[in-house]
């Protein structure tokens, strides 16, 4: 049998709305001769399975076995033909495609005045909403008529025409090396991880000041700005300098209100661009900017002429939920927060199939830090296992790395002490093996395996001992990243004052308000 999420087809027919499935069926009944076509009664069938199976099919009687291949790349294709006829995916830069087609079939007939005439429209709409690749594309067919469709004013034409393909290609080209720049970087930041030392610091930097071309600010269109924010976005984060990713995120945020129209033709780069800006604001204890932020990404989503479709509200719950637990740790208000899981846990269902593991996990973490801020450690351990067993993980060692260490701590607040020896050796295997052991982490482990050997009475002694020790790092340029996984030093205060961790940190957060 094979795995749903691993057959292309069946997870495409699992993605459409009940309105596609209803325009695909009137698609295919367009023609009667279509009405009973083999393809229509496997998308039938594959619509009421709940998952693959390529026995039931054969045993339906609708195609043999040696067919099945060749059918199901048919009905793939139709239902992306009936996709893009769909009034709800005709944005901009479909419609800008379509009259390039609309415009070759016409120059192949001969009828090229007509062809140049749709060709002229097309390229002011694609001009205008910064589709520059197209527009080039559209000025090379304009040259190839024109060299054949001869008119008086050819030689201005020429010219004109010469004039735009320049000055659009070096759009282009600038456009492709700041986008090459942002994704080697964002490619660095998941293969190598942020900056851990002066000499990866130095690494960061002078690979970014090579790659980065030079360029006049006032002559950058808004691609070109967007991917431009974007490169400085990675390299801040890679060095860690969260004040220069507020910085970008800012300005990110800023390009698409300055240019509303392009929030609802690029709304996927907008929700990261305001993403990355709640989680620069989140870095930086920025919580009033941080509630304004997201309560002003949130307005935008609902507003009625926002796009809809299924990656976009798979996104705008990502994005959207992480931050309010966010905004719940900076406030340090996590009973209030705890609505969110059952929310989150339904969404995580609702989108898994658009949801990569990666972010499923930060979720999971989120929440787990949740509960363990309000003392429910059993919870905490309950979701944090989820993250430690996955075997998914591929990318973010980081997050496999501090979930264990807060499993760790979790274990000792629950009293599960038994467990505790088994867990540390595993952990401190783990940090080794992943190359990932921060000083920060280092000193847990230490604090945690000297436990067995300390009187209750000298407890409060080796936790003032350990704050003290990683006092230090707080703001150390290489080290300050554990304090975001993970507020220890609320957690060692909570101990050392007897008090709630939560209300520490609530008295930290109103304290930066002031």
């Amino acid at each position: 049998m094979t795995n749903a999420h691993k057959d292309a087809l069946f997870v495409l027919v699992k993605s459409l709305s009940k309105s596609e499935k209803r325009h695909f069926k009137l698609y295919v009944g367009r023609l009667g001769v279509n009405t009973d076509a083999k393809f229509l009664a496997l998308f039938n069938l594959l619509d009421k399975m709940k998952r693959y199976d390529e026995k039931t099919i054969l045993a339906s009687g609708i195609v043999k076995k040696s067919q099945l291949s060749n059918l199901k790349a048919h009905l793939y294709k139709q239902i992306l033909v009936s996709l893009r006829l769909n009034p709800v995916n005709q944005n901009i830069r479909v419609q800008i495609r379509e009259q390039l087609d609309f415009a070759t079939i016409l120059y192949q007939k001969g009828l090229y005045k007509q062809s140049l005439k749709i060709l002229e429209k097309a390229k002011a709409v694609a001009i205008e909403n910064e589709e520059k690749n197209i527009a080039y594309e559209i000025v090379e067919l304009e040259k190839i008529i024109e060299t054949q469709y001869i008119t008086r004013s050819i030689p201005d034409r020429a010219n004109e025409l010469a004039e735009q393909a320049k000055e659009l290609s070096a759009h282009n080209v600038m456009t492709s090396k700041l986008s090459n720049l942002s994704l080697q970087l964002y490619g660095m930041m998941l293969k190598v991880g942020y900056a851990r030392s002066d000499e990866d610091y130095q690494r960061v930097k002078t690979y970014f000041e090579r790659q980065l071309p030079k360029y006049n600010i006032e002559t950058l269109g808004f691609r070109e700005k967007l991917w431009l924010y974007k490169a400085h976005l990675w390299y801040s984060f890679l060095t860690q300098d969260f004040l220069s990713c507020y910085k970008y995120a800012s300005k990110w945020v800023d390009l698409f209100y300055e240019h509303k129209d392009m929030i609802y033709l690029n709304p996927v780069f907008f929700l990261k661009g305001n993403h990355y800006l709640l989680e620069s604001l989140f870095y930086v204890k920025y919580s009033s900017q941080f509630k304004e932020t997201l309560e002003s990404l949130e307005r935008v989503i609902n507003e009625k002429d926002f796009p809809k479709n299924d990656n976009i509200t798979s996104l705008a719950f990502l994005y959207v939920n992480a931050n309010k637990l966010n905004l719940h740790f900076l406030e340090g208000t996590f009973e209030k927060g705890l609505y969110l899981v059952r929310i989150i846990e339904y969404g995580i269902n609702k989108h898994k199939d658009r949801i990569d593991q990666h972010h499923i996990m930060v979720l999971y973490y989120k929440i787990a830090c949740l509960y363990f801020g309000i003392g429910d450690n059993k919870s905490c351990i309950s979701y944090l296992k989820k993250i430690i067993e996955n075997k998914q993980l591929k990318m973010r060692e980081d997050l496999m790395c501090f979930a264990r260490v807060l499993s760790l701590v979790a274990h000792y607040e629950a009293g599960m002490d038994y467990h505790l020896e088994v867990q540390l050796k595993s952990t401190y295997k783990f940090l080794l093996k992943m190359n990932d052991m921060h000083a920060v982490q280092k000193e847990m482990i230490k604090f945690l395996r000297s436990l067995g050997g300390i009187y209750p009475n000298e407890l409060n002694a080796e936790f003032q001992k350990l704050y003290n020790e990683l006092k230090k790092y707080e703001n150390h340029p290489y080290e300050k990243r554990a304090f975001l996984y993970l507020d220890i030093l609320s957690w060692l205060e909570s101990h050392l004052q007897n008090r709630p961790v939560a209300q520490i940190i609530r008295e930290k957060a109103l304290a930066l308000t002031r």
